[in-house]
């Protein structure tokens, strides 16, 4: 038996570690962890119950209430009879979704940058890859106005081209993909860096070219991964307000998203109606947490798993 193994034998409790450290000889029952009284455990999961019914439980509760508080019958027609809600629906699920598809190849291809490659301006990169996260959505809907405005840098170009930027479904698609750009890029970057690029390396000497490089290495290992940053940056895109209020117009029946004809139901005095279209928004959020917890744990394990083969 080695010494390191005497160590810690229930026998040897006592045996110096090191010259700091000691362990106590009432028994390895003393090394578990130390909990906190009883009532201190209690108070802060109460106090984190509480706090979380009020802001989210009960909230979510009042919107398909009031959503349904007039019957089925009106809540259906308050969503599918009004042109202007109908139009709201189909436009948020042909934006999110081009929008999820154009972060999709952005992140994969930026991960794959930054992970494999060391290159100049690396870090500056990854610092503009984290700056939607901190700029206001609001700011940047002003930006795109300054840049694709009549008067903006690209605008007048752009319009001799027959392009409209303003006032259409291009600029709602590029508000969103500015403001969920992070997600999928940053849910891989730390799994291909844990992954290493030793299979790469060897699929690339047996013959493999980039498309199998791809396909049978690098997808299978950061599915996911990238599976997670997708439902993420979908449910970000869904519910984006700020960027597309103000690239938008806010034209009924043609710019108006879900977020923002709730805004303007509400403005209206169409309170069922408003509360109806929460209620879409709100299922889609409960659908993607439920999406999000099944796969953040394969996510998880994925990163820990990479990181002990790299070991």
């Amino acid at each position: 038996m080695t010494h390191v193994q005497r160590q810690f034998e229930p026998e040897s409790v006592g045996v110096e570690l090191s010259s700091a450290v000691r362990v106590p000889r009432s028994g390895f029952k003393t090394l578990r962890t130390r909990q906190d009284p009883w009532y201190v455990r209690w108070t802060l999961t109460l106090a984190a119950l509480v706090i979380l019914t009020l802001l989210v439980v009960v909230p979510v509760i009042c919107v398909f209430h009031r959503a349904l508080e007039n019957g089925v019958g009106t809540y259906w027609r308050n969503l599918i009879d009004d042109a202007d809600t109908r139009h709201s629906i189909l436009l948020t699920l042909a934006v999110a979704p081009t929008a999820v598809l154009l972060n999709l190849i952005f992140g994969v291809a930026a991960a794959w940058a930054i992970a494999r490659f060391r290159f100049p301006g690396r870090t500056a990169l990854i610092t503009l890859i984290d700056l939607p996260f901190s700029v206001s959505p609001v700011v940047a809907g002003l930006l795109f106005v300054l840049i694709f405005g009549q008067q903006g840098y690209l605008g007048t170009w752009l319009r001799e081209y027959g392009v409209s930027v303003l006032f259409s479904a291009p600029g709602l698609v590029l508000a969103t993909t500015f403001v969920t750009l992070p997600f999928v890029a940053r849910e891989l970057i730390p799994i291909m860096e844990a992954l290493g690029p030793e299979e790469e390396i060897a699929a690339i000497s047996l013959g493999a070219n980039t498309w199998q490089l791809f396909w049978k290495i690098t997808l299978p290992n950061i599915r996911w991964g990238l599976l997670y940053g997708v439902i993420l940056c979908n449910a970000r895109a869904m519910g984006e307000f700020g960027a597309v209020s103000v690239l938008s117009g806010h034209i009924a029946g043609q710019t108006d998203t879900m977020p923002l004809r709730v805004e303007k139901a509400f403005q209206e005095f169409n309170i069922p109606g408003a509360f109806a279209v929460a209620s879409v928004l709100t299922l889609l959020a409960v659908a993607t947490l439920l999406l999000k917890v099944g796969i953040e744990e394969k996510a998880r394990q994925q990163v820990e798993e990479a990181k002990s083969q790299a070991k």
